[in-house]
């Protein structure tokens, strides 16, 4: 999800835990399969040129950030198949990103359009998989509630993007993409929005609604007006979401 419980607290190491440098070896093996997986999908499907080189920026910066989440971050003893996931979702995530290179190609091939939507299907669909694997093998950590928020953000950032690109909604489809960063903007400017939220199911629906929408504007048949009506109501009930929380926080700040 887009929506994060809490950001305070990320960077500081655990006192406890096993070897960090086994575990992040452990990831950098699962990332370099998965970068040759992302070289081979990214020349078979795109254009070649920049469109592949985009992704594994995408890529470098999502596996960089969760290498070191792990280093500073993560307390456990197994990486665990949800760590695994997770990470294919984040090579999914950058695949997905190569149309922005190529936006002439991209308007004038659907077949692309159909490509970029299926990717972020399965990439959405693989969303809550993560994490019912990390509680069912007693691997739930910090960690990875923020690897799965980040991946979930890059990719609604990359489909807001996609639709912009495609000419169907304006440039305030970005709200959609760039909600989450914004908030975290805040939070390292105003001390009372980092304290902790509670978990709500709401944010997780919101989070579905908010990426389900945009990847539903990606498909070629969706077309203005019923883009626009379509971002909108995603766009409405994406803001709800965030000031509920930010409200939330409001009532509970420490004015001394």
């Amino acid at each position: 999800m887009t929506q994060i419980e809490g950001s305070h607290g990320f960077l500081r190491r655990p006192s406890f835990g096993p070897p960090q440098h086994v575990i992040v070896g452990r990831f950098a093996l699962v990332a370099a399969f998965n970068l040759v997986f992302l070289i081979v999908a990214a020349g078979a499907i795109w254009p070649r040129g920049a469109a592949q080189a985009l992704p594994l920026a995408v890529f470098a910066l999502l596996t960089g950030g969760a290498l070191l989440g792990l280093w500073l971050r993560y307390p456990h003893e197994r990486l665990g198949l949800c760590n695994v996931v997770t990470h294919f979702r984040s090579t999914l995530v950058a695949l997905a990103a190569a149309p922005l290179a190529v936006p002439a190609a991209f308007h004038a091939q659907e077949r692309l359009a159909w490509t970029a939507l299926s990717i972020a299907v399965v990439a959405l669909a693989l969303d809550g998989f993560d994490g019912w694997l990390a509680r069912r093998s007693g691997l739930s950590s910090d960690f990875g509630a923020r690897f799965d928020v980040e991946v979930d953000a890059a990719l609604a950032l990359i489909l807001a993007l996609l639709v912009w690109q495609a000419d169907k909604v304006g440039p305030w489809i970005m709200v959609l993409g760039l909600a989450r960063y914004a908030f975290v903007a805040g939070v390292g400017l105003v001390t009372w929005l980092r304290a902790p939220l509670p978990p709500r199911l709401r944010r997780k629906v919101i989070c579905v609604v908010q990426l389900g929408a945009l990847i539903a504007l990606l498909a070629p048949p969706v077309q203005p007006p019923f883009a626009q009506l379509l971002a909108s109501v995603a766009a409405l009930l994406l803001v709800w979401s965030f000031s509920m929380d930010i409200a939330w926080l409001w009532r509970r700040r420490n004015p001394s």
